[in-house]
């Protein structure tokens, strides 16, 4: 579904990305980790072609260099970390911006566009914010809100940019369980940045670890996160624990013991 042949970004003479191949299956969750500037967010831009790039980038069998606009919103959607908020928008209208890639260049959104849209935000637990102004939401609430607006362009890729940064723990695993299931219904290619290591192994079928634009590592969760690999990546003491269930469990760890205070000795 998604093929990437030796993509590179560079910003200002600076390689920010560099030779990055990878290929996504259909229905494929595929999650980029890595420390802070390690090209994760510039690859997804990449991919959505809001950056210059080099190496060759195909959607379902499409080159992306030769899309229209159109066509590739209705091919990729994409997550940003800071997405435009336009003021005095409702939530709905918002969301409704989603469906613009399947809306005649004369034509207004449908009944059924607008039925769709509600549907997904039930879903993200907005329902009733449909009429609230976007300037009144809370950072959790509008990076649902952005979600929405992704998902209602119904593409068969979906690109995340640390999709739960604003969001507290109960939230951010609700709103990946539903990336999840309508992943598994419409067979959703899934491409996302995250910084939660332990919720990328829960959810991604595979990892892809970055370092200085380069991929260092890349294979199953149990594959790539490998302590030692992770704590030079990273620069910190980092465990991998194998909880329960068999799931993965990314600790820190602190470099050096804290030394416990003294306690007091009554007389």
């Amino acid at each position: 579904m998604l093929h990437l042949d030796r993509v590179g970004v560079r910003y200002d003479g600076k390689d920010a990305v560099r030779d990055v191949s990878a290929s996504l299956d259909a229905a494929e969750w595929v999650g980029l980790i890595g420390a802070n500037g390690a090209g994760k967010s510039s690859l997804l831009r990449a991919v959505a072609q809001i950056v210059r790039h080099t190496g060759d980038l195909r959607v379902a069998g499409e080159s992306t260099a030769h899309l229209t606009r159109r066509r590739r919103a209705q091919l990729v959607a994409y997550v940003p970390q800071q997405p435009e908020l336009p003021a005095g928008m409702s939530v709905l209208d918002y969301a409704l911006l989603g469906r613009t890639p399947h809306i005649s260049y004369f034509g207004v959104e449908s009944d059924a566009d607008r039925r769709h849209c509600l549907e997904l935000l039930d879903q993200l637990g907005l329902g009733g914010l449909a009429d609230r102004v976007l300037s009144t939401l809370s950072g959790g609430e509008l990076q649902r809100v952005v979600l929405a607006r992704a998902l209602a362009q119904d593409a068969p890729v979906l690109l995340l940019d640390e999709p739960t940064s604003a969001l507290d723990l109960g939230r951010r695993v609700d709103a990946l369980e539903l990336v999840d299931e309508l992943r598994r219904q419409r067979g959703l290619t899934v491409l996302s940045a995250m910084h939660d290591l332990t919720l990328a192994a829960q959810f991604a079928d595979r990892l892809i670890l970055m370092s200085d634009g380069r991929v260092i590592a890349s294979g199953t969760p149990e594959q790539v996160l490998d302590e030692r690999v992770l704590s030079e990546c990273f620069g910190g003491r980092v465990r991998v624990i194998v909880n329960d269930d068999g799931g993965l469990l990314v600790v820190p760890q602190r470099s050096s013991a804290r030394s416990k205070p003294a306690r007091a000795v009554s007389t």
